[in-house]
């Protein structure tokens, strides 16, 4: 099968919000995968809903180059400016009194004596405080997203409306991972976790029959992976592993996108641990969804086909390197995974054909021999292997390993 086949941003897009989308249609458009007459007009069509008008304008040339641009454009851009205007009126106000010195010294972690307060001595309402979520809002519409970090973020410390925090957690959320925020945005995704438990409960987030917990486990798991599936979050596929692993999202996986299965075997892989757990749901899901890395670790675990294995790896480094968030890990799972394949090599074999163990990593006798002798000496492996340097062939003790 083709990469492309294995994409899986048709399946991711139902879940992110129209400006998560961008950066994967960018992706697509990169890695030319697709036409690009259509990616460009799928770009526009997400695009034209926001504020974003001149980045609108320039897309639907992309994607029409043979029409002239729309003249509602104009229109709306004097709307856009006359809005933004008004709005940031309104939640100045808010913002010269909550940045008085005074003010910030006397507030507490009590919502309600803060709200109190601001009420008694300088007559803001809750009313007046959401005007920082909706400038917030509507900064982020504009592609402003560091100042619709901002603003939400001062909405939060204030308000009490729930339905506007929750929302205004999924913006802030968004907006960090968009400014490539990345402390904040990990940040930020362990605070919006914890509310959709609390939201949810422990018990009603595995028996209720209500799709809201379910939907909201759904979208925080995808929006989780630019988070956790990123090279500039070390511990982040150690993250996203736990979560995903947690009753309440395994649950949400196997029910709502078993796709996401890739990106746990990915994790397994790479942060070496969960393995079992991780291959018992991937075998159980199976009937459902599989793909080459899914399918190297059925191989390897569950079938012991060696040659299984090794096709599956080879397939895997490609849908990999095609993938928006494991493109970057692609060498380094193919090299975890070779690590496995050997460990479970030697398991089973005393001694070991060095020629043969290469093939099985997809690699020549020369580099299957360096990569060997490197993976003993620098593991524990070392610990329980003698090599004959005339046969290039090491003896196992399997009990130690």
């Amino acid at each position: 099968m083709s990469t492309a086949s294995y994409d899986l941003t048709q399946k991711l897009i139902p879940f992110l919000d129209r400006h998560l989308i961008l950066p994967l249609l960018a992706h697509l458009s990169e890695a030319e995968l697709f036409p690009a007459e259509h990616i460009a007009r799928a770009q526009y069509e997400l695009v034209k809903e926001t504020n974003m008008l001149d980045y609108a304008a320039s897309l639907f040339e992309s994607a029409y180059p043979d029409e002239e641009v729309p003249g509602v454009f104009a229109a709306k851009r004097e709307k856009a400016v006359s809005e933004s205007e008004r709005l940031q009126q309104e939640a100045q106000i808010v913002l010269d009194v909550i940045e008085k010195p005074e003010v910030a010294q006397a507030l507490r972690q009590d919502k309600m004596q803060n709200l109190q307060y601001l009420k008694d001595n300088y007559k803001l309402t809750l009313e007046q405080i959401s005007a920082l979520y909706n400038f917030g809002q509507f900064q982020y519409t504009t592609g402003n997203y560091s100042g619709a970090s901002d603003y939400l973020y001062h909405f939060r410390i204030l308000s009490t409306n729930p339905d506007l925090l929750l929302s205004a957690h999924w913006g802030k959320l968004a907006s960090d991972i968009l400014t490539g925020a990345w402390d904040r945005a990990l940040e930020e995704l362990s605070s919006l976790r914890e509310t959709l438990d609390s939201r949810s409960g422990p018990a009603q987030s595995l028996t209720s029959t209500s799709s809201a917990p379910l939907t909201a486990r759904a979208w925080l798991l995808h929006w989780s992976l630019f988070v956790c599936i990123n090279k500039n979050v070390p511990s982040g596929p150690q993250t996203f592993l736990e979560m995903a692993l947690a009753p309440a999202y395994l649950n949400t996986i196997q029910v709502s996108c078993p796709w996401l299965l890739r990106y746990v075997s990915a994790a397994a892989v790479l942060v070496g641990r969960h393995r079992d757990d991780v291959v018992r749901v991937v075998q159980m899901e199976s009937y459902q969804y599989s793909d080459p890395v899914t399918r190297f670790l059925t191989a390897l675990y569950v079938d012991f086909d060696f040659e299984g294995a090794r096709e599956a790896l080879g397939a895997a480094g490609d849908v990999l390197e095609g993938d928006f968030f494991l493109g970057a890990y692609a060498p380094e799972f193919v090299d975890a995974a070779r690590c496995l394949i050997s460990e479970a090599y030697c398991r089973v074999h005393h001694t070991i054909n060095i020629e043969q163990l290469s093939d099985r990593l997809n690699m020549s006798r020369d580099e299957g021999e360096k990569w060997i002798v490197n993976l003993i000496r620098d593991t524990k492996m070392g610990t329980d292997a003698k090599i004959d340097l005339k046969k290039v062939s090491p003896e196992f003790h399997s009990a130690h390993l």
